[in-house]
């Protein structure tokens, strides 16, 4: 099996060590290609502006200056050898929860792969608290990323459609299982704008997402990660809103 590997914290982040690990344990042809630099929040984006350049580390591990997007497409149209059987994105640093995922490049690296026919899974690891840079624990994706993954190699993947994980914020020990659940959805004014002034004194903005809060009928990968699940949701690209299509014809005349 031949499976690529990338993300979206980029090249040298520890999530992306997490993921190597849990993928040798099922193949030996583990591939790498992943952004130079940090690239969260930058969604589904694709690098048209300026070139996009590739540093190779070893024989199977490079670095893309852009976007998980870019990445993806470089493995893809240049690195491999040949089309891998799995792409798996992440263990991001931070959940990718609800509709979040529309922000997310560890999602959309899975977007990515998902548009080229191959069966695609987005790994995230929520942290309790925020400031924690480096130090978020990836326990939980380490000790349950392989109990995971496994079902979902053999899972037959429907067109179009990709498989997004999240790990809880909690130890190994106290994970209660697995839950395979809806995407949620948030509360949009949940967010914040920190402002500040810099050294020079001119002011600046930096957005931030806090809280989880609960989606309607309870039955969403928001409640499974704050019940202490792991939650397993699966994302379908078609955006398509079925039951808005006739009224709108037939404003048209259609």
């Amino acid at each position: 099996m031949r499976i690529l590997l990338t993300n979206d914290d980029g090249i040298h982040a520890p999530g992306l060590d997490v993921l190597e690990k849990l993928a040798r344990q099922f193949s030996d042809d583990i591939w790498i290609v992943a952004p130079a630099e940090e690239q969260s929040g930058a969604g589904h984006s694709l690098t048209l502006g300026s070139p996009v350049r590739l540093r190779q580390y070893d024989q199977h591990r490079f670095a893309v200056s852009g976007t998980p997007t870019d990445a993806v497409m470089m493995a893809l149209r240049k690195v491999l050898p040949g089309k891998p059987d799995v792409i798996l994105s992440g263990v991001n640093r931070g959940a990718n929860l609800g509709d979040d995922v529309t922000y997310s490049g560890t999602v959309s690296a899975a977007i990515e792969g998902a548009l080229a026919g191959i069966p695609s899974i987005a790994f995230s690891q929520v942290y309790a608290k925020e400031g924690m840079g480096d130090a978020v624990p990836f326990g939980a994706a380490e000790a349950w990323g392989a109990k995971v993954l496994a079902p979902l190699l053999k899972a037959p993947f429907a067109p179009r459609t990709l498989i997004n994980v999240n790990f809880p914020a909690l130890a190994a020990a106290d994970v209660h299982g697995i839950r395979v659940v809806r995407q949620g959805f948030h509360d949009y004014a949940r967010g914040s704008l920190v402002e500040g002034t810099d050294p020079r004194g001119y002011s600046y903005f930096w957005f931030g997402l806090h809280g989880i809060e609960h989606t309607p009928g309870h039955a969403t990968d928001l409640e499974a990660i704050q019940d202490g699940y792991i939650s397993v949701t699966p994302l379908q690209l078609d955006l398509t809103h079925e039951g808005s299509l006739a009224q709108l014809a037939e404003r048209f005349g259609g």
